[in-house]
């Protein structure tokens, strides 16, 4: 007989009755999440800092605050949500907008070959 087929990503038992790997990566990222959010909110805050000392007047200051502002509600959104949370919610944006994220994945893939082929 075999075993029942699970939907979950991060089965909790392996081969050998132990976590997987892959719940044991996810439970390592997770751990890692609220450091990754505090170095956001401490680059946010860098950046409102530093907004106004940046030449290009009073535009080029309210977009970095905007910026500033986008990387706070990330660094939430990391503190918030686990792995699990994340996945689903990018499997969601991608079955809305698959043209977006095409075009997302092809620049991202893009600038990492670009990254790496430089000498």
């Amino acid at each position: 007989m075999q075993p029942p087929i699970s939907n979950d990503p991060y089965p909790t038992e392996g081969a050998n009755g132990g976590n997987s790997p892959g719940q044991r990566a996810a439970e390592a990222i997770d751990q890692k999440r609220e450091s990754v959010a505090r170095g956001m909110d401490s680059a946010a805050s860098r950046l409102h800092a530093r907004a106004e000392s940046i030449p290009g007047g009073e535009r080029v200051s309210g977009a970095v605050h905007t910026a500033a502002a986008a990387v706070e509600r990330a660094a939430d959104y990391v503190r918030d949500q686990d792995l699990q949370g994340m996945l689903e919610d990018v499997q969601h944006s991608v079955k809305r907008h698959p043209g977006v994220a095409l075009l997302t994945a092809a620049a991202l893939g893009f600038l990492l070959a670009r990254t790496f082929t430089r000498h």
